[in-house]
């Protein structure tokens, strides 16, 4: 039977990179967690050490069908988020953001609870405002390789705040910037996983353009937390609020520092910079500071440490590169 002075909180997308650190956060907070992912890009290793815990549940389901289920609290993380899978199959893309939020908003209506919305910095596009503060309507491209993506999150934006102004739904939107961490898949095309599997192999590294491209990087235990505040913030703290880490560096300078850090003989190998890849980004925290009292605790050199250790053990593990 099921307790219930316990908060029940549905994660949507939560056998991915993001979705497999909340789902752990919440059960140490003691929530009951129902997990729900259709494994497009997540993966159960990601979740397999909680699948023993009393208060995990796991359902397979792809949100962009109706969603019926009894639940406190709703966080949506769930879409492709790296440039190789979401424009793998663009329509699917825009589906999971366009019909996954509507269908998770109106189980949010039902219910009458709180959703959050992990939207993200590509909302911005390759932006005119540097650093973007969320006043700033961005620079998108509706028509490129990758408005799959940042169209179906603008949409999804949109689609909250009219719950949230026709229905009252209770709603919180974060936009996400660069995130890392361990569980990072090692394809997802993402420039820390890359560089860092790249590095283990003692391959080349792979930058577009000349690397002069500034990118800004959170932790994924620093963004796990300022989630968790947003969505425990009173009711009238709604965003859309950026959420990452403001420090930031050249995609050059992350190139080197991982190839020290790892020890590694590999070479930088320089390559065409693809279509709409921003020139810069950089989130303005201000809004997280003085509503959240959060900004980020996690150096990019102690995250890459850490993230480091957990490519070589699983690089290790499948036979990628030898045990040492």
């Amino acid at each position: 039977m099921r307790d219930l002075s316990r908060k029940r909180v549905l994660v949507a997308g939560g056998a991915g990179f993001l979705g497999s650190h909340l789902c752990e956060r919440l059960l140490q907070d003691g929530a009951e967690v129902l997990c729900v992912d259709n494994y497009y890009t997540g993966s159960r290793d990601n979740i397999r050490h909680l699948e023993s815990h009393p208060n995990f549940e796991f359902l397979r389901h792809d949100i962009c069908l109706p969603l019926q289920v009894e639940v406190d609290e709703i966080y949506n993380l769930a879409c492709p988020a790296s440039p190789v899978h979401y424009q793998a199959d663009p329509i699917q893309t825009m589906k999971i953001n366009v019909l996954g939020a509507m269908n998770l908003l109106e189980l949010a209506k039902r219910l009458k609870c709180k959703i959050f919305q992990a939207s993200t910095s590509e909302v911005y596009g390759d932006p005119h405002m540097h650093p973007q503060k969320e006043i700033y309507w961005g620079h998108v491209n509706p028509i490129g390789i990758r408005s799959c993506y940042d169209e179906g999150k603008r949409c999804a934006e949109t689609l909250f705040f009219d719950y949230y102004r026709q229905h009252g739904v209770q709603i919180k939107v974060g936009r996400i910037f660069n995130t890392y961490g361990p569980r990072m898949h090692p394809n997802d095309g993402r420039v820390v996983s890359n560089f860092i599997v790249q590095a283990l192999a003692n391959r080349p590294l792979t930058i577009f353009g000349q690397g002069e491209q500034t990118r800004s990087f959170c932790f994924v235990d620093d963004l796990i937390e300022v989630i968790v505040r947003l969505m425990n913030s009173p009711s009238t703290i709604i965003g859309p609020m950026n959420i990452g880490n403001p420090s930031e560096f050249s995609v050059l300078e992350l190139a080197e520092m991982v190839i020290e850090m790892t020890g590694s003989t590999s070479q930088i190998a320089f390559h065409p910079l693809p279509l709409d890849d921003p020139k810069q980004r950089r989130p303005d925290i201000s809004a997280a500071k003085e509503l959240l009292d959060w900004e980020p605790q996690v150096s990019l050199r102690q995250g890459l440490e850490a993230t480091i250790a957990y490519f070589l053990t699983t690089m290790q593990r499948v036979g990628y590169i030898p045990t040492l």
